[in-house]
């Protein structure tokens, strides 16, 4: 089954996501801040990375960008979770090398069926 990287700060929506994708079998390593997130990308690879865009310590965008640019992880799926839903902040975000975003809220099956897709299940 496919290995997740889940960073989102709010204790309660990263649970929420978390035992919806354990529930489905994926493998979740789960960071609380951006820093969390890009440590644990130099270390390890993922087949998705789900990043929340506003976290302590650096921003999910920031993590996409320093991913792509200097650990050279093009390949490596990313998806942005955000309440920042206009035109703009979507345009940034994809000029940062993210593949996919989801605006929130979402539901458990709303986000079940995107990963999904982004992987090919």
């Amino acid at each position: 089954m496919a290995r997740i990287l889940l960073a989102e700060d709010e204790e309660i929506l990263r649970m929420l996501v978390l035992d919806t994708l354990e529930d489905e079998g994926y493998e979740i390593d789960e960071a609380t801040d951006g820093q969390e997130a890009y440590e644990r990308l130099l270390m390890n690879d993922y087949d998705l990375v789900i990043l929340d865009y506003m976290m302590p310590r650096m921003t999910g965008l920031e993590v996409v960008e320093k991913t792509r640019n200097d650990l050279n992880k093009k390949n490596m799926k990313m998806m942005i979770l955000s309440a920042k839903n206009q035109q703009a902040d979507r345009e940034r975000m994809k000029e940062a090398g993210a593949d996919y975003f989801m605006s929130k809220p979402f539901s458990p099956q709303q986000l079940l069926e995107t990963i999904g897709e982004i992987l090919g299940a």
